[in-house]
C-alpha cells in the first residue's frame, strides 16, 4: 500500500485528532494509502511530547513551519492554525508543492480567500481541501443521498445548524475566536460556518439572498491576567437564506452557527422538508434518522430508524455499533487520502476550494445584512 508522508503545521486539538486517526489507520478495510506522521510544527513545543511519544515515524519537530516545507520527504500538509494565518500558510504550502489538508474557513476574510484560491490556480497538481467531517455521519450521508435521489418532491424548506455551548460561561477567559484581529470579524460563522455548509453547498444549495441576525451575547471576558476585554466578534448567527436550485425551485433555507447555545455541548443538524418527503438528523442522536414519506390523501408519521455504523469508507467495525466524532474524523481523512491516492474521493468528498468561497460569500453578505438591517442579494 502506498504510504503518504504528513507534517502538521498547527499541533493542538485537532492536529491530535488527525494524528490519532492515521493510527487507527488499520480501522479501514480498503484503504488506497495510508498517511505516516513524520514532521510536526508548533511554537508551543510543550505540544511535541505528545506527538513523539506516540509516533515514532516523526523525525522532523520544529517552530518555523518553512523547515516542514523544505523537507523533501513530506508530501503533505495537515493544517490547523488561527484564521488570520490562514492566507500566509496555506499560500506557502501550496507553493512549495505539498497538499493541503487545511482547517476552515479557509481565509479570516474574503480578500484573504481569495489570495488562496488564487495560488491553488496556479498550482493545478497540488490537491487542497478543507476540513469539515460532520457530513461523514451515517445521518448526514442518508440525507445526502435522499437529495441526490430526488426524494422529497418539491423542497419547501431545510434547516441546518452547528450548535455548542463552549462559551456560555461569561468568565471563560478569552481566546483567539473573540479577537478580530486573529479570528476576523465573521466571528461564529467563520469557525462553525462551513460545517453548515458543507452539505447544502454540495448539494447545489447556494443561497441567492441572505438576511442574518448576528449577536455579541458576551460583550466582555476575563484575560489571562483577570482584565474585562472587549469581545469583538459574533458569538450567535442566523442566517435566513433564499436558495433557488438548478431546475428552479425556490425554498428558504435557515443556517445557525451558535457559540452560545444552551443545552448543546456539540450538535450538528440538518432537516429537510419536501412534499412527498421530509428528513431530519442530528448528532444529538447520533444513531437516530427520523424520516417521513407520505402519499397523496395518506397519514404522516415519522419513523424512527436506527442507523448502525453506515460509512462512506468500508471500515472493520460491524454494522450494529454506533458511530461518532472520532469515526467522522477518520473517514474525512479517509475521503482526502483516497482523492490524493487515486484522483477520486469515491462516495463523498471533502469540502473544496469553490466551496469555502461559497461560504464566504454567504458570511460576507450576512455581515453586511447586519449591518444595514436588510436583506443582501449575493452576486
Amino acid at each position: 500500500m502506498r504510504t503518504i508522508k504528513f507534517g502538521i503545521i498547527g499541533c493542538g486539538l485537532m492536529g491530535r485528532e488527525f494524528a490519532s486517526a492515521a493510527a487507527r489507520w488499520c480501522h479501514l478495510l480498503t484503504p488506497s494509502a495510508r498517511p505516516v506522521i513524520v514532521g510536526i510544527c508548533d511554537k508551543n513545543t510543550d505540544l511535541f511530547g505528545w506527538y513523539e511519544a506516540n509516533f515514532s515515524s516523526i523525525t522532523q519537530s520544529t517552530t518555523d513551519y518553512r523547515e516542514l516545507l523544505a523537507n523533501n520527504e513530506i508530501e503533505a500538509i495537515y493544517c490547523a492554525v488561527p484564521h488570520a494565518l490562514h492566507k500566509d500558510i496555506y499560500i506557502d504550502i501550496i507553493r512549495s508543492g505539498k497538499h493541503l489538508l487545511g482547517e476552515k474557513p479557509f481565509g479570516m476574510d474574503m480578500e484573504a480567500n481569495r489570495a488562496i484560491l488564487r495560488t491553488i490556480d496556479e498550482y493545478p497538481q497540488v490537491l487542497v481541501r478543507s476540513s469539515s467531517e460532520f457530513p461523514f455521519f451515517p445521518g448526514a450521508q442518508r440525507v445526502a443521498r435522499a437529495i441526490e435521489n430526488n426524494e422529497f418532491g418539491h423542497i419547501i424548506e431545510v434547516n441546518a445548524g452547528f450548535l455548542h455551548s463552549s462559551d456560555i460561561n461569561p468568565e471563560k477567559i478569552i481566546n483567539w475566536k473573540r479577537m478580530i484581529d486573529i479570528n476576523g470579524e465573521y466571528g461564529c460563522m467563520g469557525d462553525l460556518g462551513l460545517h453548515v455548509l458543507h452539505l447544502p453547498l454540495r448539494m447545489g444549495w447556494m443561497p441567492e439572498t441572505v438576511y442574518a441576525q448576528l449577536a455579541n451575547i458576551v460583550a466582555e471576558r476575563p484575560d489571562a491576567k483577570g482584565n474585562k476585554v472587549a469581545c469583538q466578534t459574533w458569538d450567535n448567527a442566523l442566517i435566513n437564506c433564499r436558495v433557488k436550485t438548478k431546475e428552479g425551485q425556490a425554498f428558504p433555507m435557515t443556517c445557525k452557527t451558535y457559540r452560545i447555545a444552551p443545552g448543546e455541548t456539540d450538535t450538528w443538524y440538518i432537516e429537510v422538508k419536501g412534499t412527498r418527503k421530509s428528513i431530519s438528523y442530528t448528532t444529538k442522536y447520533p444513531k437516530t434518522l427520523l424520516s417521513m414519506d407520505y402519499e397523496p390523501g395518506g397519514g404522516q408519521e415519522w419513523r424512527s430508524e436506527d442507523l448502525g455504523y453506515e460509512t462512506a469508507y468500508p471500515c472493520i467495525t460491524g454494522g450494529i455499533f454506533e458511530f461518532g466524532f472520532t469515526d467522522a474524523i477518520l473517514q474525512m481523512w479517509a475521503s482526502f487520502i483516497e482523492e490524493l491516492a487515486t484522483g477520486s474521493p469515491g462516495r463523498f468528498g471533502c469540502a473544496t476550494p469553490h466551496e469555502t468561497r461559497q461560504s464566504h460569500l454567504v458570511f460576507t453578505a450576512a455581515l453586511a445584512s447586519q449591518k444595514d438591517n436588510k436583506v443582501i442579494r449575493i452576486a
